[in-house]
């Protein structure tokens, strides 16, 4: 009985332990339309337009199966200079949320940088998430 119920333990934990999840990359730049720092989630292909049409409406809306994938989202914002850039570096799912892990960087101090307007962005697909909570957190 005590190796059937560490079984079921065992089993229990590792369903409720967070998972790491492949993600695919739509879109990565330094051109988007959205000029204020945003992060988002998009469950559904209504969301999804929605982001896309804000992001970039003159271009054609990229296929998502929301039947087995949801996109997240990390938008820098307006910046003054080339240089900057922002990617997903892991989404994790467990216990109900998920949590999106993103890095921003910027131009040395010392850079010559292009005096340009840009609004880095990157934009992925993962698999289709149930988290009742997202958490985008910032990674150093």
């Amino acid at each position: 009985m005590r190796i059937e119920a560490a079984a079921v333990l065992f089993a229990f934990a590792m369903a409720a332990a967070p998972s790491a999840q492949t993600a695919r990359t739509i879109e990565k730049g330094g051109e988007s339309q959205i000029q204020d720092p945003k992060q988002v989630v998009a469950r559904n292909a209504t969301e999804w337009q929605a982001v896309w049409r804000q992001h970039a409406p003159d271009r054609p809306l990229p296929s998502v199966d929301f039947s087995k994938e949801s996109v997240v989202a990390v938008f820098m914002g307006s910046r003054n200079t080339a240089g900057y850039s922002v990617a997903i570096v892991s989404t994790t799912e467990g216990n109900g949320v998920l949590i999106v892990r993103y890095k921003e960087t910027a131009p040395p101090r010392d850079a010559i940088a292009a005096q340009v307007l840009t609004a880095p962005y990157d934009i992925v697909a993962i698999p289709k998430t149930t988290a009742a909570r997202v958490v985008f957190e910032k990674a150093e």
